[in-house]
């Protein structure tokens, strides 16, 4: 089936269209819940634009609920971050929910399938419950607590209520089948005793649901149409339909399920990136190696390049693996059509033009960005002594190598061309400074005989160029698929030891200072730049968002 541009729908969108042409609903009512027991990560926004996206298609609503079943672990923390991220993704939401705001609801139909016989209240200790559920291959063994009668449930249940047994002394259970094929419906828990004050509710309970009892319960109390899930929780689907069925609730919703992201070099666990943040092996969630939309966004993402990039990577029923390149790609492809240029030496080495005017200082026109004329430009100035990066000069010049060495002519970007002619070392031997000659007639960077200049570098003047600090990211983990790491490995050994490098003595162009924080900048011939929040006039930072080498999009154009 296509839609209305022509293009198939994927299976989600297909299963939407025809329920509204077969009049089983008007438009669709979806929802993103996220627990807010850590920030999202770039899994969450494949889900975010997929929910939010489907509802916009067709008229319908989304949802933004909380899960906040689990007080050991939730925090308000988590949940503004949670807003913050799907508001600068671009998406508003119709209700924002809490399935906190649930909880005497849910408890009435705990209550409801207690008096029906298909609940009880289960004493055995956690690793008991465990050790009894069976194998895929062996049935579980019942609790000798399963046969209580309804009231005994009814009286243990109150109990458990009121606080009076210990945590983890008792909980309450679905009484389903203990020799299902699907572990999941061997007499799941629904309640289990915590003693934690919750975020919202503070100390008013002492049991709280689990997350498979509460899912379908949320959807029928806000009227979901499509609860859309990853695939995980597709051998979960019998137990949501189970407890629809088995009380009266105000509406059935279904459940579909799409396979979740896995993204090269990445880790999506949240148990993972919360142990990341505590451990200090990054700095925090929003940390720019971090896969979590907020991490994302510091190093200088955009929410259009991060939609772009699921609407590309589709919905499908199989997992695969995403190559993060692709993600790079749509975010080269945007900033270089709206970043500004700019010129900053991340290693400095000091150049000296040995025929420059004395006193003299030029100042050259400059594009702000060629891509885009309404950018404008402005002026750069140019003196005696400037600042190249100290990779682009060589002693002993490899074949190839067109930037500058002794004897060898480069331009200067914006400005005129230059020839080394003497090299200078400080008391250690190491270079120190660089002399060089200018032709004061190539101004523009076009040499007056036509001769030919192969190699232009990018520069700053020591008179104006503002010292700053750039971070320079790369992959957080070495391995490409970290779902594929070594029998007797851990993820932590796989920490890339080189995935930030800090240049504390950059140089970059003056109106650098001013930036505000997340405005984003393409340094010539480095890559793309965000100031980070850290940025201040006096002292300005600035992190590597993507380099400038774009392979994904050559794979691209041959497809």
């Amino acid at each position: 089936m296509a839609n209305a541009e022509g293009t198939n729908y994927n299976f989600i969108e297909e299963i939407i269209a025809n329920d509204i042409e077969k009049g089983v609903i008007k438009a669709p009512v979806t929802r993103f819940p996220p627990e807010p027991n850590g920030y999202l990560h770039i899994g969450h926004a494949k889900s975010i634009c997929l929910n939010f996206g489907l509802a916009e298609q067709f008229g319908g609503e989304c949802n933004l609920r909380f899960d906040d079943t689990n007080p050991a672990k939730e925090e308000t923390e988590y949940v503004e971050s949670i807003m913050n991220d799907v508001k600068w993704l671009g998406f508003e939401w119709k209700n924002l929910c809490h399935a906190s705001d649930y909880f005497d609801q849910f408890y009435e139909w705990a209550l409801d399938l207690i008096k029906a016989g298909k609940a009880y209240v289960d004493d055995q200790s956690a690793e008991e419950i465990r050790q009894n559920r069976g194998t895929l291959t062996k049935p579980g063994v019942e609790s000798p607590y399963r046969n209580r009668t309804p009231e005994e449930n009814l009286d243990l249940f109150s109990r458990m209520t009121a606080g009076e047994f210990e945590e983890g002394s008792r909980v309450l259970r679905a009484k389903i089948d203990m020799s299902s094929s699907n572990m999941n419906m061997r007499d799941p828990v629904m309640y289990r005793i915590l003693k934690r004050d919750h975020y919202r509710t503070g100390d008013k309970w002492c049991v709280y649901p689990m997350y498979d009892y509460a899912h379908g319960y949320e959807d029928a109390i806000e009227g979901i149409t499509h609860s859309v899930c990853t695939l995980e929780f597709q051998d979960h689907r019998p137990l949501y339909d189970w407890f629809i069925d088995n009380v009266n609730v105000p509406h059935v919703p279904h459940q579909y399920e799409f396979a979740r992201l896995n993204l090269t070099y990445t880790v999506m666990s949240k148990r993972r990136l919360l142990e990341l943040v505590t451990s200090k092996i990054v700095n925090g969630w929003d940390d720019p190696r971090m896969p979590t939309i907020s991490g994302f966004r510091r190093r200088g993402y955009t929410p259009e390049s991060i939609r772009r990039f699921c609407k590309e990577i589709g919905v499908s029923k199989a997992d695969s693996m995403v190559e993060i390149e692709l993600l790079q790609h749509f975010l080269r492809e945007e900033l270089n059509k709206t970043a500004l240029r700019a010129m900053a030496v991340l290693r400095p080495l000091k150049v000296v033009l040995t025929n420059w005017p004395e006193g003299f200082v030029d100042e050259l026109p400059a594009d702000n960005n060629p891509e885009d004329e309404s950018a404008g430009s402005r002026t750069i100035k140019i003196g005696r002594e400037i600042y190249i990066d100290r990779e682009d000069f060589m002693e002993e010049p490899v074949k190839g190598f067109f930037r500058l060495a002794p004897g060898q002519e480069v331009r200067l970007k914006h400005a005129y061309i230059i020839r080394c002619t003497d090299v200078v070392r400080d008391a250690a031997g190491e270079i120190s400074e660089l002399h060089c000659t200018v032709d004061m007639d190539s101004r523009g960077g076009d040499a007056p005989d036509g001769r030919k200049i192969k190699g232009t570098l990018h520069w700053v003047w020591s008179g104006d160029a503002v010292r700053a600090k750039v971070n320079l990211y790369g992959h957080l983990f070495t391995l490409r698929n970290m779902n594929d790491m070594e029998e007797g490995k851990d993820y932590k050994d796989y920490l890339n030891p080189e995935s930030l490098a800090v240049m504390e003595n950059a140089l970059v162009e003056p109106f650098l200072a001013n930036a505000k924080p997340l405005d984003k900048f393409q340094f010539l011939r480095q890559g793309y730049f965000c100031a980070d929040y850290e940025m201040t006039p006096e002292r300005p930072v600035f992190n590597l968002t993507v380099s400038l080498k774009d392979s994904w999009g050559k794979e691209l154009k041959k497809q």
